[in-house]
């Protein structure tokens, strides 16, 4: 277990924890993982899973209060083996924090112990929450993932981009579905829905982020939202 604070704006080295899967938490502040095979944004509440070995690095959106909680791989076998975005529910919250009290080594019949064997538990139920953005590897991908990344209220559509890049629809069709798992709406919605949160974390208004994503109105935008989500944006963040 490992409790840090980080300034707005920084980020760690990208890294990789050899032995150990890493819960990296953050009670206060919004975090944007970047590992291989895309990005995810991790909002408060929300954690994400690290599996041991996975190369990563974590930017801080504001001020991140991170909690971190480690696991042997042998302790946890059943436990995802790629990165995902989790929900944090409120005991596991609390476990998290009384976590960061107990001295190692601890015995395992001690309260220590016996906290994190509820703990261990508690993290086989994690609902995986649809935050990832997955990175295309084909160049013609990347040229208007980048775009959109830079123009997120763009509408052109796939044909509009098969066109420019002189290639047939379905090639891109195919190349979207092998290299991220997605279709070109799905990636753009995905992409666009990321940045929201991003934006609505740091405190701008649901219509300012609306329009700015190319959506007709805070309602549309709000509908898409809670039904990515599973909640309203004011909701989300509450």
């Amino acid at each position: 277990c490992k409790a840090t604070d980080y300034a707005a704006g920084s980020s760690t080295a990208h890294h990789a924890h050899r032995h150990h899967h890493q819960l990296i938490y953050a009670v206060h502040g919004v975090m944007v993982v970047l590992a291989e095979g895309g990005q995810w944004i991790v909002p408060p509440t929300r954690a994400i899973w690290m599996p041991a070995g996975t190369t990563h690095q974590v930017r801080h959106l504001g001020e991140v209060r991170m909690r971190s909680l480690f696991v042997r791989p042998d302790a946890a076998p059943l436990l995802a083996d790629r990165p995902q975005v989790v929900g944090i529910s409120s005991l596991l919250r609390e476990l998290i924090q009384a976590a960061m009290a107990v001295p190692i080594p601890y015995a395992a019949d001690s309260r220590g112990g016996r906290l994190m064997r509820l703990l261990l538990d508690e993290l086989h139920a994690l609902p995986v929450l649809p935050m990832h953005l997955p990175n295309p590897t084909d160049a013609r991908l990347k040229r208007i993932c980048a775009h959109i990344h830079r123009h997120p209220d763009d509408a052109s559509t796939l044909d509009d981009w098969a066109r420019r890049l002189d290639v047939n629809v379905k090639t891109l069709q195919r190349l979207f579905a092998r290299d991220t798992g997605m279709n070109f709406g799905r990636w753009r919605q995905q992409a666009r829905l990321l940045r929201a949160l991003q934006q609505l974390a740091q405190g701008e208004k649901v219509i300012d982020v609306a329009l700015a994503l190319g959506y007709d109105s805070p309602g549309a935008f709000a509908t898409m939202f809670k039904r990515q989500f599973g909640q309203t944006p004011s909701g989300f963040f509450r």
